[in-house]
């Protein structure tokens, strides 16, 4: 559907957002709100269909009116991503949210090793979710207790991994393309990754590339949305 002012909204809207770099999913959310008030709508649903780093940039789907409901559909389907992973050094958040906190060599480390470690990631795994994360504990996220000092215990959750490839090799970072199912946590990986080549690993850049059948490479940014929708100042409601 093309966005425009007149675009009905309330009958159900999904907009594949290219989420910029240093936004919060919420931000996005909260950014396409404030443009659908200046178009009149002050208390239409709208949510996003699975969440985003700050630091990652990509698919982040935003549902509007009755397409909210398509919610949990769209966030079960299958994400890809390309990832830049920088071995050698750890962080708490596992990406560069936080500083590095501990360096452990690399040099040891053969692009063979790296191939062979990332096989071991393919299929049905548990995985450790980052201490900095949105998982809730107790009806708490895991990022806002780590955030006030309170210890937090992650446990491990199930998840899939259908892809794992090596894409490019630059020694200490790597550039890795994953495809996964939903409450997959990339940053995971890099960590994993670095412990299996007895060393340390984390994120440095992170892309969500498709989610389901919505790719990147179709998806508009904010700036593009806005004009769509502010073609001109006519209200709608």
């Amino acid at each position: 559907m093309e966005l425009s002012p007149q675009t009905p909204f309330e009958e159900g809207v999904i907009i594949n957002v290219d989420k910029p770099y240093g936004y919060t999913s919420t931000d996005v959310v909260r950014r396409i709100k404030g443009m659908l008030r200046r178009l009149g709508y002050h208390k239409i649903k709208i949510g996003h269909a699975g969440t985003l780093d700050p630091l990652a940039t990509g698919v982040l789907l935003i549902c509007i009116g009755r397409a909210t409901k398509q919610v949990d559909r769209l966030q079960s389907e299958e994400k890809e991503y390309l990832t830049t992973i920088k071995l050698g050094a750890t962080t708490p958040s596992y990406d560069l949210e936080h500083p590095v906190d501990k360096e452990y060599p690399w040099e040891h480390i053969t692009q063979d090793a790296i191939e062979e470690a990332l096989k071991t990631f393919i299929g049905k795994v548990e995985q450790t979710p980052p201490v900095y994360s949105a998982k809730r504990i107790e009806g708490k996220r895991a990022y806002d207790m780590a955030r006030a000092g309170t210890e937090v215990e992650m446990r491990r959750v199930p998840v899939t991994i259908y892809q794992a490839q090596l894409l490019e090799n630059n020694l200490p970072s790597v550039d890795v393309s994953i495809r996964c199912s939903k409450g997959t946590y990339v940053r995971s990986i890099a960590r994993d990754l670095g412990e299996k080549l007895g060393s340390g690993g984390h994120l440095t850049s992170l892309r969500r590339t498709a989610s389901g059948g919505y790719l990147a490479s179709e998806g508009l940014s904010l700036e593009e949305i806005e004009k769509k929708l502010m073609l001109n100042e006519t209200k709608i409601k």
